[in-house]
């Protein structure tokens, strides 16, 4: 197994993306959205972070956390987050996935795959080009023909905020970086 280390560097901002079990299209569901929901505010009470911008789809989400100082741990975080949703939410959600033996062994559950993807932003562009990806994703799923179209994301409180116009990403004439990575 490789020996993978994650970025810890406090009072950093970091864009993480999380992906179901077997890609299993549970998150936006009435269920599935009050358990994320339940389980952010929760874990936050005792780990706190901003969410900077955020997205949720069928079977992954995206986005931008902000640590406070002298704090790195968004491992720990993920890890509080996923154990909310599959503790208190898991049965209610009725996934029917199997579960391997090694998933078996380590007690693990059917809602979310083990790892998730982090990138720690490194200025200004980095974390406008990961809000643009964040905001597009469902257009470039074809689960919408315009970001504002998607109810789950940040967008809208982007555009309250007036920091994307109204119509962003509505023409097809957003450029993402191309060294984001994709899911």
């Amino acid at each position: 197994m490789p020996n993978y280390r994650r970025p810890h560097i406090p009072a950093q901002t970091y864009f993480i993306t999380q992906v179901t079990y077997q890609r299993q299209p549970w998150l936006c569901s009435n269920i599935g959205r009050t358990a994320l929901r339940a389980a952010l505010v929760h874990v936050r009470q005792n780990y706190p972070f901003s969410i900077d911008a955020f997205v949720l789809l069928p079977d992954h989400f995206h986005t931008l956390w902000t640590l406070p100082e002298g704090d790195s741990n968004f491992s720990m975080r993920m890890l509080l987050i996923k154990r909310f949703v599959t503790k208190y939410y898991g049965h209610q959600l009725g996934l029917d996935a199997a579960i391997s033996r090694s998933r078996e062994k380590r007690k693990e559950r059917n809602l979310w795959q083990r790892r998730f993807w982090e990138h720690l932003i490194r200025d200004e562009v980095d974390f406008a080009n990961h809000c643009n990806y964040i905001h597009y994703n469902p257009v470039r799923h074809k689960l919408c023909e315009s970001p504002q179209q998607w109810t789950f994301s940040s967008i809208h409180r982007f555009i309250q905020q007036e920091i994307y116009p109204l119509d962003w990403g509505g023409g097809g004439e957003v450029q993402l970086a191309s060294d984001i990575w994709d899911v």
